[in-house]
């Protein structure tokens, strides 16, 4: 939803279709040495909007994903809550990246594409401070790969934040904006 809203209020005119793919499988299928995070970004990215692409001929799908890294790691939406603390618990004093793609596809066809990182500094925070971050938060945290929404409670967790706040919530929004204007799809 947040992208939604970036997009909106940027005022440009859509219509949401999500994409019906298993990215752990794309994810799984990708040669071993094209699994960093930014390059699996992107190719989530892409094969999102293709498949979207495909099923509405003539329309230029955006097309998003983002991950997570810390190091070599790369992270996955916690499940439980119980998984959100073990993640914030491996986060906790350490910097890790948000890398954000984004991607036009028409008719099957990447048009262009761009990732979009930043690096969030996670304070040394106690335990008791985990804990009812996690209480008060509960399953909302649970949508947000990092465990947090920035937007939110969740930017009690940091020291230092190194990128661009559209990147963050998912949309590298004025590469793209960029993009619609320079393939005459955004007039603005």
């Amino acid at each position: 939803m947040a992208r939604q809203t970036l997009l909106k209020n940027a005022g440009l005119e859509f219509t949401a279709i999500p994409a019906d793919v298993d990215e752990r499988e794309i994810e799984d299928r990708m040669p071993a040495a094209n699994r960093d995070p930014v390059t699996i970004a992107r190719h989530l990215a892409i094969a999102k909007a293709t498949e979207v692409s495909r099923k509405n001929p003539g329309a230029v799908v955006i097309g998003c994903d983002q991950t997570m890294s810390l190091g070599p790691r790369i992270f996955h939406k916690a499940t439980t809550i119980e998984e959100a603390g073990a993640t914030l618990r491996s986060l906790r004093g350490q910097a890790h990246f948000l890398n954000s793609a984004v991607c036009l596809v028409e008719d099957g066809k990447v048009r262009w594409s761009e990732v979009s990182r930043a690096c969030m500094q996670v304070r040394d925070f106690s335990d008791d401070f985990l804990a009812g971050y996690l209480e008060r938060n509960g399953a909302t945290i649970l949508s947000s790969v990092g465990c947090y929404q920035l937007e939110g409670e969740g930017v009690q967790l940091f020291d230092a934040i190194a990128g661009d706040y559209f990147t963050i919530l998912g949309l590298p929004l004025l590469p793209l904006l960029a993009a619609l204007r320079q393939h005459g799809i955004n007039h603005a």
